[in-house]
């Protein structure tokens, strides 16, 4: 699989790497649902198997349980491949969430989660949401002094805008922007993109195929019956009419998936990556079945032509989409 370089790092990232999300489980706000511990080692598995060389995950996946997750995955692991995190969202006892840029709670979450993880240093150390926004610059030079302490290798942002990032770079070098895009949630082209592409800022993107629903396996019947925990009934794409028309769109990418023997889910994934300002596209598995329909999207490209008729499909709605 080929590798790209991220931002002004020295790591050199494959197009897709593996979203530790889902793996935390259930039971927390902002959860996918429950998930079986014992499928989320053989997915990594088998994601790594086939050339995939960078996890991204984050201390409030399952309160500290994915980062386990993810240690335990690659506990004797010859090719260990990167491992990204990320800070700023913190709990309490009873698992209340809340946000925090103040350099000693940045502090502490680095070294609970080095030591979740097993590791002497973060490949890649982000944070999540700039929030409270009053406090990003004690928060970023925090960071700052982790990279110069080598506790960290890198730092990056996550759902950063512009003006945001701005006030970060002037305190120091930002490697890596995580935001959302999808062919459903197209934002970020608008001023992000550009921004990032001007000033060497690598791109990792979360939510490639919209939470599953650009996967090719959802349905409104499995909409219908989301668990009440599971955070994407809240989703505007999941709700008619968007939904309707969003799966409409999957039928799309089906028939153009089907002329290369790839999913739709591919299909989603790889029209992220045809963006030049994009670097890598996190995807998230969770189980080793689900790992054979999505990971050729690391090598699969899209031509031209195929780029325009997904256009021109979303051109009457492009609008809404926009905003789903």
């Amino acid at each position: 699989m080929e590798t790209r370089q991220l931002g002004n790092s020295d790591l050199l990232i494959t197009p897709i790497g593996i979203g530790a999300w889902a793996i935390g489980g259930g039971g927390w706000e902002g959860s996918m649902g429950p998930q079986n511990d014992s499928d989320s080692v053989p997915a990594i598995h088998a994601a790594l198997d086939h050339g995939i060389n960078w996890i991204d995950t984050a201390a409030l996946y399952g309160l500290g349980h994915s980062e386990e997750m993810v240690a335990r995955a690659l506990h004797g692991c010859t090719q260990r491949p990167y491992v990204f995190t990320k800070c700023e969202r913190v709990w309490d006892g009873s698992g209340e969430i809340g946000a925090s840029l103040k350099a000693a709670s940045i502090r502490r979450e680095c070294e609970a989660s080095l030591h979740r993880l097993k590791v002497d240093v973060i490949d890649l150390y982000q944070i999540h949401w700039p929030e409270p926004d009053a406090d990003i610059e004690e928060g970023w030079t925090e960071l700052a002094k982790l990279k110069e302490e080598g506790k960290v290798r890198y730092i990056g942002v996550s759902n950063f805008n512009v003006a945001q990032m701005k006030r970060a770079q002037a305190i120091a070098p930002i490697t890596s922007l995580q935001p959302p895009y999808a062919v459903v949630r197209r934002e970020i082209e608008q001023e992000i993109l550009p921004f990032c592409a001007a000033e060497n800022i690598g791109v990792i993107v979360y939510s490639p195929m919209y939470a599953g629903l650009l996967t090719g396996a959802m349905t409104k019947e499995r909409v219908a019956n989301f668990l009440p925990e599971d955070w994407r009934r809240n989703l505007p794409g999941f709700r008619e009419p968007a939904l309707s028309r969003n799966l409409r769109l999957v039928e799309l990418l089906r028939t153009i998936g089907s002329r290369h023997g790839r999913t739709a889910g591919e299909v989603a994934i790889a029209w992220t990556l045809n963006h030049p300002a994009v670097t890598g596209a996190i995807v998230g598995f969770r189980n080793p079945q689900q790992v054979a329909g999505i990971v050729g999207a690391g090598e699969f490209r899209l031509s031209a032509a195929e780029v325009g008729e997904i256009e021109d499909a979303l051109k009457p709605e492009l609008p809404l989409k926009r905003g789903t």
